[in-house]
């Protein structure tokens, strides 16, 4: 299949639901799968494949969306980093609305703050050369999908010698959050729908140690309908048979080795560290720092700031939603306190969160 059409044929959509239908029956128990992709949260919701499958398959949403899990700390480090006059933040629009822990970017924009969405790394450093007077911060906040980009950005500056850019590294890895979610007995996972985004970049070999640590199968997968469906046959293929193997269902743009030149900028640009995420606390070696090599470009050390906090937001449920221990319309707030024109945590405030999925698609 070449065009996008063809994956939202519902002749085969239809043909592969039966086909789960079929295979669902060799499985006496519930199956729970776990996609760890904000674009895949969507497309399960908008085309409504909850309800297309037989009742021992379940789909949980996981932390599949960088904008969800970025930290309290982070957020109150980028807005006490506004407070300075002569600091221009720099971010994705996604970012402007997710909470911190006493208020937000898009808050404190509307208090005068100097803070621009931009739609790529290399336009806030066309702003840092427009404004050689003021320090320009890239908020960098993303998976893998994100992180050689900015990765390449860091090296342009450096090489051109741009000394008033500055990146807030904030970007995460997924395979150890997806091993933390494994570990937590709490948690049950039986099959993986594996991200096509981050896997474009780092091929399909990481997620192999999960599979042979926790005997889980991993599914790679595209982002329309018969692509999801096709991952979720594979995996309750692979379960009926007590497989635990690594598959590409989304070849037309993943390599088993990924992209190399993508994977080298990161590795040359950014040191592997622990990293806190936003309901799931610090996880180890899941984060990214920038390199020693580079710190004249580390706003962490740059611009080091004293941070204002406040109590978290103890009613709100993201991080169970997040672990897929618990639905959005299990959250007291859900639909009430907390929509997406009045956020209450970033499950709602990003247009590919779990909370905004069900808000606007149902369960």
């Amino acid at each position: 299949m070449k065009y996008i059409n063809e994956y939202r044929k519902p002749s085969t959509i239809k043909k592969i639901a039966k086909e789960i239908h079929i295979a669902a029956e060799q499985i006496p128990h519930t199956v729970n799968l776990m996609e760890v992709c904000g674009t895949h949260t969507m497309t399960i919701g908008r085309f409504g494949i909850r309800q297309l499958l037989p009742q021992n398959i379940k789909l949980i949403s996981g932390p599949g969306c960088p904008v969800c899990v970025a930290p309290d700390e982070y957020i109150d480090t980028a807005i006490a980093l506004s407070d300075n006059t002569d600091t221009i933040i720099a971010t994705f629009g996604d970012m402007v609305r997710v909470p911190g822990s006493f208020s937000s970017l898009e808050k404190e924009q509307a208090k005068g703050k100097d803070i621009r969405i931009v739609y790529s790394p290399l336009e806030a450093l066309d702003i840092a050369k427009g404004n050689p007077l003021k320090k320009v911060v890239f908020l960098g906040v993303g998976f893998e999908t994100t992180a050689p980009t900015v990765a390449l950005v860091i090296k342009k500056a450096s090489v051109s010698e741009i000394k008033n850019f500055l990146v807030l590294a904030g970007h995460k890895l997924i395979t150890p959050a997806m091993e933390a979610l494994l570990e937590d007995r709490e948690v049950k996972i039986d099959g993986f729908i594996c991200p096509g985004h981050v896997s474009a970049v780092i091929g399909a070999v990481p997620y192999k140690h999960l599979t042979n640590l926790f005997c889980v199968p991993c599914v790679i997968a595209g982002f329309e309908p018969v692509d999801i469906l096709e991952a979720i046959l594979l995996l309750i293929k692979n379960l009926s048979i007590n497989s635990n193997s690594v598959e590409i269902q989304y070849k037309r743009a993943v390599k088993e080795d990924g992209n190399r030149k993508a994977q080298e900028a990161m590795e040359e640009v950014f040191d592997v560290v622990d990293s806190e995420w936003r309901g799931l606390g610090m996880i180890r070696e899941s984060g990214l720092a920038i390199k020693k090599k580079y710190r004249d470009i580390d706003a962490k050390y740059g611009l080091p700031v004293k941070l204002r906090r406040s109590k978290s937001r103890s009613e709100c449920i993201c991080g169970d939603i997040l672990k897929g221990k618990k639905i959005p319309p299990a959250c007291k707030l859900f639909g009430k306190a907390c929509t997406p024109e009045n956020p209450i945590g970033p499950c709602m405030v990003s247009s590919e969160g779990s909370c905004a999925a069900y808000y606007k698609y149902g369960g």
